[in-house]
């Protein structure tokens, strides 16, 4: 290829631990926190967002929230990252 690659972000899908999980609300609704979605952003920088599904259970949606922040869930994400970063390294493509 001519031209470099525009790549804005990458992202990774990491599982909650069942020791890490805790709930939110969000319109009335409680979920349980079970995963998190980690992007690398064109600057270098990571962005998360976490998922959850309603304790109720039933059909709800798979609901976002703010990561909670603390040195546990920090650490998660950042070995995430580092991992997902030894696996693109290591891809043996299509």
């Amino acid at each position: 290829m001519d031209a470099a690659v525009d790549v804005k972000a990458l992202a990774l899908n990491v599982e909650i631990p069942e020791h890490l999980r805790w709930r939110d609300e969000r319109r009335g609704e409680e979920s349980e926190l079970q995963s998190i979605t980690v992007r690398l952003l064109p600057d270098d920088t990571l962005a998360a967002k976490a998922y959850g599904r309603p304790v109720a259970g039933g059909r709800g949606a798979y609901v976002s929230f703010a990561v909670r922040r603390s040195p546990e869930i920090d650490a998660l994400i950042a070995e995430a990252a580092d991992e997902a970063a030894r696996r693109w390294s290591a891809h043996d493509g299509l």
